[in-house]
């Protein structure tokens, strides 16, 4: 009897003193809540320079590519809306920075910022070179930039202007203060061994930004097949929600 009572007291004492851990959640319930969060996004103003944006305390995460990237279609596909981001059927039309709102609607935790494509042979000389000067200004001082989402087309590769563009925002990447995410996008339109290729190029590609503090990730994506869609908002979602509330992050994007 005494054994028993003593067996019993050991398991009561066991249960008062020992932190019951909370269940972790499953990867379909971390991409649900990352997604329905990317789902909040609508739409809040458009400038066409530098300082008609509005001045906020909240991060801001960036998309960027060359026209007929992609981007624009990869915006719509992760916050699962046919035409928050507007695609145009002739690459290099939009030509203003948009802002969207994420979060509740009374209390937003995040701007997303649809920055125009680049690199379009029929947009006008003087054209091309004040977008440039705007997004290297963008990307160089900014005070609410806290990640990027570079778009490059995954038969491609990175071209000349998209490795100029990295260039504008690598110190912010090297330090650590700015995130960085590829998308190799229409991953759809390879095989299996040219989109492992194509990952393994642009990881050498960008192994040239990755020092101790930087955030650099590259991932294969389809906005046609939805495939690494899930991945990508579950990184962005991590970027921005602090290690209480951020869901794991994503096995899918690589760090380089």
């Amino acid at each position: 009897m005494a054994a028993i009572l003593q067996s019993q007291f050991s398991i009561a004492f066991m249960t008062a003193s020992s932190p019951i851990s909370p269940p972790v959640p499953t990867r379909a319930a971390q991409e649900k809540v990352a997604l329905g969060w990317t789902h909040t996004a609508r739409f809040l103003t458009t400038a066409s320079k530098l300082p008609e944006l509005p001045q906020s305390e909240l991060p801001e995460i960036a998309f960027v590519g060359r026209s007929n990237a992609g981007k624009s279609t990869a915006i719509n596909t992760l916050t699962q809306q046919k035409r928050l981001a507007f695609a145009s059927k002739t690459p290099g039309r939009t030509q203003n920075i948009n802002l969207f709102e994420l979060g509740p609607k009374t209390e937003a935790n995040t701007l997303f910022a649809d920055l125009p494509g680049y690199g379009y042979a029929a947009v006008a000389r003087g054209a091309k070179l004040r977008w440039q000067q705007v997004m290297a200004d963008y990307l160089d001082v900014r005070r609410s930039l806290a990640g990027l989402v570079l778009m490059v087309d995954s038969r491609l590769g990175f071209t000349d202007l998209d490795r100029q563009l990295l260039s504008f925002v690598a110190p912010r990447v090297g330090n650590g203060s700015v995130k960085l995410l590829v998308l190799l996008t229409k991953s759809d339109k390879l095989n299996r061994s040219d989109g492992a290729l194509a990952l393994i190029a642009a990881q050498e590609a960008l192994s040239e930004l990755t020092t101790e503090e930087a955030d650099v990730n590259v991932a294969l994506f389809s906005a046609l097949k939805k495939s690494g869609v899930g991945d990508a908002a579950m990184l962005l979602h991590s970027w921005i929600h602090t290690a209480g509330e951020a869901v794991a992050a994503p096995s899918g994007p690589a760090e380089v």
